[in-house]
């Protein structure tokens, strides 16, 4: 049934991007392996993502991923201006799929009049002319998908880069695994049968329902909008969502008046057996307290040894349920007309 849904909805084969995902991420490697990323990166003390939408997630997971071991911080920037700390010991790094974000064009030209030292993946566009112009490193992706769907060439492209450059060190065990670990999900993930397909038996239970996602701020806070942008943009659905121990001081007690929305809530638990043991706890007391309003809670659980394994495998589960929330929901998951829209009518303002 759900391969007859697929070839009635899905017009712009979505599948097979999602099915080909481990194979992107080789291709990312290689790509980053022969990337000439030679800079002077003596005095960088900060480390500037800019982006927006799927062309900063990468940003976002390298953060994320490289918390706890990489010596000068990284922030993502999703705005047309910089922090006021960016200057010639930044590092920006310069991410737009496309090439012609608005907001991220703007933020480069910037970085370059404050003479950041600026790095530049892209797969075309504006970003590509200006890294040629001032002749920054430049890492040239293919193009032609969503951004959305093209997350292995903005992240594993950055993280061989900083490797490079001598901000962390190699990692090949860990970059094998988890191209092993997506492989062997691809397999699953694509069976027709629930009681066989994990991804599709848990978006059936998302099925016209509000998700909301919770995980720590540890190093799964990226994971987690990586879900809610996929269910909102591939199922064209609504989600939210927050991280813990912070949701615990806030957002906790709201889980109270609105008690027959919340009753059609589905909430995700997006678990790490390695997540902080105190947060652990508080996600078992949050989950209790939340199941008195909703009986639709759910606990996924990361795979694999390494960390880079255990983030990629919750990622790859999230893009496989928002891809079977938008089949079971009609809506073909590629299009994305509003942001179209928007763009259009942007660019009637000057």
């Amino acid at each position: 049934m759900i391969n007859e849904a697929i070839a009635r909805t899905d017009r712009a084969n979505m599948f097979k991007l999602v099915r080909e995902f481990p194979a992107q991420v080789e291709e990312a490697l290689e790509i980053g392996a022969k990337a000439t990323v030679r800079m002077k990166v003596t005095g960088v003390k900060n480390i500037v993502v800019c982006g927006l939408g799927g062309s900063a997630i990468g940003g976002d997971l390298l953060r994320s991923y490289l918390a706890g071991e990489i010596s000068v911080p990284i922030i993502v920037n999703r705005h047309y201006t910089l922090p006021a700390f960016v200057g010639p010991d930044t590092l920006v790094i310069v991410s737009s799929y496309s090439g012609n974000t608005e907001e991220t064009n703007a933020a480069h030209r910037e970085a370059i009049k404050r003479k950041a030292r600026i790095l530049v993946i892209s797969s075309n566009g504006i970003a590509e002319k200006l890294a040629l112009k001032m002749k920054s490193p430049f890492i040239k992706v293919p193009g032609g998908l969503p951004p959305r769907a093209a997350v292995g060439y903005s992240f594993f492209p950055l993280l061989l880069a900083l490797i490079k450059l001598g901000f962390i060190k190699s990692r090949p065990k860990d970059i094998k695994e988890t191209v092993s670990l997506l492989r062997s999900k691809a397999s699953v993930y694509t069976l027709p049968d629930p009681a066989e397909n994990p991804a599709l038996a848990l978006a059936q239970g998302l099925k016209n329902r509000l998700v909301i996602t919770y995980s720590s701020t540890e190093r799964f806070d990226a994971i987690n909008t990586r879900w809610r942008g996929q269910i909102a943009e591939n199922a064209k659905s609504l989600a939210f969502g927050h991280v813990l121990p912070e949701m615990n001081h806030n957002e906790l007690v709201g889980w109270k008046v609105l008690t027959e929305p919340m009753a059609e809530m589905h909430v995700l638990f997006l678990r790490d057996a390695q997540d902080h043991p105190r947060v652990q706890i508080r996600m078992g007391i949050t989950k209790e307290i939340i199941t008195r309003q909703t009986e639709h809670c759910t606990e996924v659980w990361s795979e694999g040894k390494s960390l880079l394994a255990r983030m990629f495998s919750l990622l790859y589960l999230g893009d496989w349920v928002s891809y079977y929330m938008a089949i079971l929901h009609e809506v073909d998951p590629t299009p994305v007309a509003v942001i179209n829209h928007l763009k259009t009518e942007l660019g009637k303002v000057k």
